[in-house]
């Protein structure tokens, strides 16, 4: 019994250090994007990104988008990326062997035309290609219908048709700002030395008004579960990534709206499906390779290019989506676990993967950390002092986080701009950290468990297209 006790307090004490030491890194990131954000704003005051549209030195960009039975989606994705404000874009789009009627909508209303016969320099393995459209009403639209092979191979096709040299990988059910690219593109022409990725901010696309794929008005959704993921978003976005862009490591961009130099990619052998989520797995692979090479690079994140994107609205769908984040974070941490606290890969080994590291920790830490901490609290093994320490670092710091983010999203950007819209996610804000934000741990550790017994199956969420 006395041992029992003993593995108690210490699981508890670790409980404890951890939500401390994990509660410091958020404050940190909170700290720096909010100097960040004033400093970001402050150079973009004066800021004219129309005149951008002349700079020779701004890339034309290839966006592909890969679909498989997206007939209910995929129309308002092409129509936003077709009316973006850029001057050089061309839009492919990469038929993953859909079963539904995909492909005979997109024929239909982009009047496309199957091309006797193509030509491309196959520099990657992919499933077999069984043909390639053009569109008759729009030049730089091009349809490649191929095999299924996943959503990594439908990439790596877009990639040998791509004419220009960034590509962008835009999700299905996705919208983008019309500039978006402008906002991308700034930064590329203003970086000293190549840059290989950039990404933009992702915001939930549930409850916005559109037309002809552009955004009309911002409300918010009817239903309480995507609101809870706008402030999940808001906070991972304006002070998670930013805070790692202005510490120099970004590790992460979202597979629905990221840049790619397109020959970085071809250098790494393009996406791969070693892991569930290929979006993530191809960062760290450009970061090893460019360290390796010790060649220069940059690879980060821009806090007002924006594309929408629809989030689950039932638990079984957000389930799917959270496991295979998980899951995928996992194998990918350890497919490169030899960059873990390697010197030769600099802040990214050092520092980087070590938090991330600690992140994937909080899943067992937290579903296991509430039933124990107020066992022992019941059991007389913890006093009262110690149990409200672990509610105030496991809860209200929570609160004061969401709270932050979105605070930040207020001073900056102004996505919500009514007070009403501003109050109810301030609300939800506190209420994600009671329920919610337990819910997403116990997906989580369900996603441990499933990479500790090799599972790699892709769990699909199905995106209905209504928005409310």
């Amino acid at each position: 019994m006395e041992l029992l006790k003993s593995i108690l307090l210490g699981f508890n004490y670790f409980v404890g250090f951890y939500y401390f030491l994990l509660n410091s890194f958020y404050t940190l990131f909170l700290l720096v994007s909010f100097w960040a954000i004033i400093e970001y704003l402050r150079n973009l005051r004066f800021y004219n990104f129309q005149e951008l549209k002349v700079y020779p030195q701004l890339p034309p960009v290839s966006i592909i988008i890969p679909v498989y039975n997206e007939k209910d989606v995929v129309l308002r994705t092409i129509n936003s990326a077709l009316s973006l404000d850029y001057p050089h874009i061309e839009v492919i789009i990469v038929n993953d062997g859909s079963t539904d009627e995909t492909l005979g909508i997109l024929i239909e209303k982009f009047q496309l035309k199957k091309l006797p016969f193509f030509i491309y320099r196959k520099r990657i393995e992919t499933s077999k290609i069984k043909g390639v459209y053009r569109s008759q009403l729009y030049p730089n639209f091009l349809l490649v219908d191929k095999e299924r092979g996943g959503k990594f191979d439908a990439l790596n096709c877009g990639l040998h048709f791509a004419q220009n040299p960034y590509i962008c990988t835009v999700d299905a059910d996705s919208v983008l700002e019309r500039d978006a690219f402008l906002r991308l593109g700034r930064k590329i022409i203003e970086s000293d030395i190549p840059v290989v990725a950039l990404g933009g901010v992702v915001r939930v696309l549930n409850g916005v008004k559109l037309e002809e794929g552009k955004v009309l008005a911002i409300e918010l959704p009817k239903k309480s579960l995507p609101i809870f993921q706008i402030v999940e978003y808001i906070r991972g976005f304006l002070f998670g990534r930013l805070g790692w862009e202005r510490l120099k490591g970004t590790f992460i961009l979202s597979g629905a709206f990221s840049l790619f130099n397109k020959e970085a990619l071809f250098k790494v052998g393009g996406f791969n499906g070693y892991t569930v989520t290929e979006d993530f797995e191809i960062i760290v692979r450009l970061h090893k390779y460019f360290r390796q090479k010790k060649e220069p690079y940059y690879i980060g994140f821009i806090p007002d290019p924006v594309c929408w994107t629809e989030v689950p609205e039932t638990l079984s769908d957000l389930s799917k989506q959270r496991r295979r984040w998980h899951l995928g974070l996992l194998q990918t941490l350890w497919m490169y676990k030899n960059m873990f606290l390697n010197p030769k890969y600099g802040r990214i080994g050092c520092f980087v993967i070590p938090f991330y590291l600690l992140e994937a920790l909080g899943a067992v830490v937290e579903t296991l950390g509430y039933p124990v901490v107020f066992l022992s609290y019941f059991v007389g093994i913890l006093n009262f002092e110690f149990l409200l320490l672990f509610l105030i670092l496991a809860l209200g710091y929570g609160v004061f986080l969401s709270v932050g983010g979105i605070f930040l999203e207020e001073m900056s950007f102004r996505r919500y701009p009514r007070w009403s819209q501003v109050f109810r996610l301030l609300l939800y804000g506190v209420l994600e950290n009671f329920g919610y934000r337990q819910f997403n741990s116990l997906l989580r550790f369900q996603a441990t468990f499933q990479f500790l017994f090799g599972y790699k199956k892709w769990e699909i969420v199905k995106k209905s297209g209504r928005l409310n």
